[in-house]
């Protein structure tokens, strides 16, 4: 199919297909009059993208563990891996992200923003 029915059937605009394409998330043939061919299986590739996109995934590990799941004697153990992994990268960034929250709510009322409040309600000197 060509490009203007893959972003039809798919609702990714032609522009995106060409990006997938530039940095090998897509690949299509070209017809001899220049224009890409795409197999039906596409359609199933590019939900797969926006669905692992949705879960938080990059388009780079899309790409990289598409190779590694491709190519997994088991792919739902491959799956179930990748998605433990990921699990634990977003807690840790949850602990961070709430680190910076207490930091920030500490901060707040000190009279100056930059300033970090201690245990006593005193602002340290400084900024």
């Amino acid at each position: 199919m060509r490009i203007g029915e893959l972003a039809a059937r798919t609702g990714v605009s032609k522009d995106t297909l060409r990006f997938y394409e530039k940095i090998g998330l897509l690949e299509g043939d070209r017809l001899p009059n220049g224009y890409r061919d795409f197999p039906p299986e596409t359609v199933t590739w590019l939900h797969y993208v926006r669905t692992a996109q949705a879960l938080g995934f990059t388009l780079a590990e899309i790409g990289r563990h598409f190779e590694e799941l491709r190519d997994a004697p088991d792919s739902a153990e491959a799956l179930s891996a990748l998605f433990e992994e990921k699990i634990r990268v977003i807690d840790a960034r949850m602990d961070e992200l709430a680190a910076i929250r207490s930091d920030l709510a500490a901060r707040v009322g000190t009279g100056c923003p930059l300033r970090v409040a201690n245990k006593a309600g005193l602002t340290n000197a400084g900024v």
